[in-house]
């Protein structure tokens, strides 16, 4: 039986940034995942100025500038500040871990009901660093498969507020939703162990199904605006101030899919992003492996994308056995150790691997590792 190993328990923030390969990552949580042009343009500069020139599109939807010196850290938050990016407290900006479907419209429920979460944070109990909210409820549910331990949904006949981890919720309405969040937190907050970060591990179950999610959004045209790809959530950031520039866009909506919304722009081309659906690269995992964390001993997403494009399955590259970049089986995961890669077929990073030792370039050599049932897109 494989053992997951221990991953940290707390995700870098502003006010407190994660030392990395490359220097700290500060995390910025784009408030309604939303940031103007002018935001966004002056992310793009700052992440330049002080960080690698490299920004993360994570799966909560947040974006992270990687890359800073210690000594530049205080003088990021200032600027940060004055684009209005962050919370003037600390506590609540840790506590801001909120997910909206992407593709709202200004005013609509899913803006009341985030906004309102946001102004009720300081009325949550301690809660784990990790411990999200989700506000899905445009037609269909989006952020299923998204990390949040508390969601409020559409069912067929009104709002539910569900517990992560179980398949039914219970009847809420927007006037009672925040309310009867916070009440959930509170019972999570009571009733937890100290080994228990997530709801999942001690759900309460509900009565009310929500309505069935959508399928995944893909790069296309939506009338929100355009929406891109970014391969393993990497952002250079001179080429996303330029798009934003010259699409005209008015603001950039973050996802939690490695994907952005170009508010009220069409579609580009010749763009450094994804822009085609079902792109192979879109469903491909990797952390920045070597050098960029300490833990990892190989290189991970340039492998990655060979492999994505090659073998047409879900594939995983871990620079350790972590697995920090996916936690669920992948049909292919290679896993570094010491500088070489082990194979992994249809498990995670931390399970007995089928093969050990192979190089860089054996494993871009080998033309098919899988077994014919691997190949799920061919079907």
């Amino acid at each position: 039986m494989s053992t997951q190993p221990t991953i940290k328990g707390w995700c870098p923030g502003a006010y407190k940034p994660m030392m990395s390969g490359d220097g700290l990552i500060l995390r910025i949580r784009p408030r309604l995942a939303r940031l103007t042009a002018k935001q966004a343009l002056g992310m793009c500069d700052l992440a330049q100025q002080y960080g690698s020139g490299h920004i993360d599109l994570t799966n909560r939807a947040n974006l992270q500038i990687r890359g800073i010196k210690e000594a530049d850290h205080e003088a990021l938050l200032e600027a940060l500040n004055q684009l209005d990016l962050l919370d003037a407290d600390p506590a609540l900006e840790g506590r801001r871990n909120i997910l909206v479907t992407p593709f709202y419209e200004a005013g609509d429920i899913t803006e009341r009901l985030a906004t309102a979460l946001t102004d009720a944070l300081h009325k949550l109990p301690e809660l784990p660093a990790k411990f999200g909210f989700a506000i899905d409820t445009g037609e269909a549910p989006l952020l299923a498969d998204a990390s949040a331990d508390i969601r409020i949904e559409r069912s067929e006949l009104g709002l539910i507020l569900r517990a992560d981890g179980t398949d039914l919720g219970h009847e809420t309405t927007e006037a009672t939703a925040i309310n009867d969040a916070i009440k959930l937190a509170r019972w999570f907050a009571n009733t937890r162990t100290l080994e228990q970060r997530r709801m999942a591990q001690i759900t309460q179950q509900g009565v009310t199904a929500p309505r069935p999610p959508s399928e995944q959004p893909q790069p296309s045209l939506t009338a929100t605006g355009a929406l891109l790809g970014a391969a393993f959530g990497s952002l250079n950031a001179a080429d996303l101030a330029a798009l934003i520039t010259t699409s005209q866009a008015t603001a950039l909506r973050t996802t939690p899919w490695r994907m952005f919304v170009l508010e009220g722009a069409d579609m580009p081309t010749n763009s450094p992003f994804i822009t085609e659906a079902h792109d192979p690269v879109l469903s491909a995992h990797a952390c920045p492996g070597a050098p960029y964390c300490p833990s990892a001993t190989v290189t991970t997403r340039p492998i990655a994308s060979v492999l994505a494009k090659r073998n047409r399955v879900q594939v995983h590259v871990s620079g350790c056995s972590k697995g920090c970049a996916f936690s669920k089986p992948c049909a292919l995961t290679y896993i570094g150790h010491d500088g070489y890669f082990d194979l992994v077929r249809d498990g995670c990073a931390w399970d007995a691997p089928v093969s050990r030792g192979q190089c860089a370039s054996d494993v871009l050599r080998n033309p098919s590792p899988m077994r014919p049932s691997d190949n799920f897109l061919d079907g």
